[in-house]
């Protein structure tokens, strides 16, 4: 068997993180940043394990075996969670796959690696949802009649009714809105995918407030940006930070008066929300996946084991404890087993 050099190894770690993922997969900065993270962490405990120089570190020392002992590290001596360890898998996998197709003779570590098993949750996967009482508290703290607070005001009406992340609805141009018989907004999703999402009636209503009052004398053929910030008489796209202060801000206002707002609200709960206030109103879920604009309605998967759970709970509270149907309330009748399911689940992909 061949033994590789080195370079072989880094400079397909170098081509992989600086090529690849972000000219060909397109993934943002936060997602390379974690391939990134996996690997430099890996090279580092296969270099203290074999008591080598990083530069000495080959494929051949990257064995399952090896992977498993990283993976247990992380688990166990860092006290990392067991989707974290997944999520490092899940890396490693991802670069072994490149590395064997652009080089054949790596093949025989990918499929040594693909023998390492995920490792299954202690307890089924939460997620945590808001009501829409607290959606409408958190939105009511918004200051509608000042232009700051409207825009604020709209931007979190757009983000709960197209249930969008928040690196799309930043991105958003004016471009991309549909206002006539069939209202849409078009968002640039995860690997550049685009799709088309529709928006309430109500939503347009506000929309087009904003656009009279922002956008006054532009077009919606303009590319524009449809949210922004006027620094020294300069606009400025919002940012992630500045949108997570504002939320997290309103929030802490609303949790004053409506008991349901739970203490870390993010960008992503409004996501949830959605998603799961949709489920739960009867749309199926492969219309929720497309909705969300998940490649695999495995991850939506996740909504319809969070309610099943929500409504075990309630069933349970109202159920005595001698009651002989009790003991058939148990949350592993729930729990999803399957191993591809769950890795998508945990964010693997």
């Amino acid at each position: 068997m061949k033994k590789f050099c080195s370079n072989a190894l880094f400079n397909l770690i170098r081509s992989y993180l600086k090529i690849y993922l972000p000219n060909a997969r397109r993934l943002s900065g936060n997602t390379i940043r974690s391939y990134r993270q996996a690997l430099e962490q890996l090279v580092d405990f296969v270099k203290i394990q074999k008591g080598v120089p990083l530069q000495d570190v080959t494929f051949e020392m990257l064995t399952g075996e090896m992977v498993t002992g990283f993976l247990d590290y992380l688990e166990n001596e860092r006290g990392c969670s067991v989707v974290t360890r997944n999520n490092r898998l899940a890396a490693i996998r991802a670069f072994f796959a490149y590395a064997a197709d652009k080089d054949v003779t790596t093949a025989f570590a990918m499929s040594d690696l693909m023998r390492v098993p995920i490792k299954k949750p202690d307890k089924p996967i939460a997620i945590e949802y808001m009501s829409m009482a607290a959606i409408a508290a958190i939105i009511e703290q918004t200051n509608a009649d000042t232009p700051k607070g409207f825009r604020d005001r709209v931007f979190l009406i757009l983000m709960y009714d197209t249930g969008a992340r928040v690196s799309e609805l930043t991105g958003i141009r004016l471009c991309d809105l549909r206002l006539g018989k069939t209202p849409t907004v078009s968002l640039n999703g995860k690997g550049n995918k685009v799709r088309s999402v529709p928006l309430m009636e109500k939503t347009v209503l506000h929309l087009q407030k904003y656009l009279s009052i922002f956008h006054a004398e532009q077009s919606l053929y303009s590319q524009s940006q449809l949210f922004y910030s006027e620094i020294h008489g300069q606009r400025k796209p919002l940012s992630d930070r500045r949108i997570r202060y504002l939320l997290g801000d309103y929030a802490k206002k609303a949790r004053e008066n409506c008991t349901q707002v739970p203490e870390n609200v993010h960008p992503h709960l409004f996501r949830h929300s959605r998603a799961m206030h949709l489920y739960q109103n009867g749309m199926d879920l492969t219309l929720v996946s497309q909705w969300l604009g998940h490649a695999n309605i495995a991850v939506t998967q996740v909504y319809a084991h969070a309610d099943t759970e929500h409504k075990r709970k309630a069933i349970a509270a109202a159920t005595p404890q001698d009651n002989p149907l009790y003991a058939k309330l148990s949350p592993e009748r729930f729990t999803i087993s399957d191993e591809d399911t769950l890795k998508r689940l945990s964010g693997l992909k």
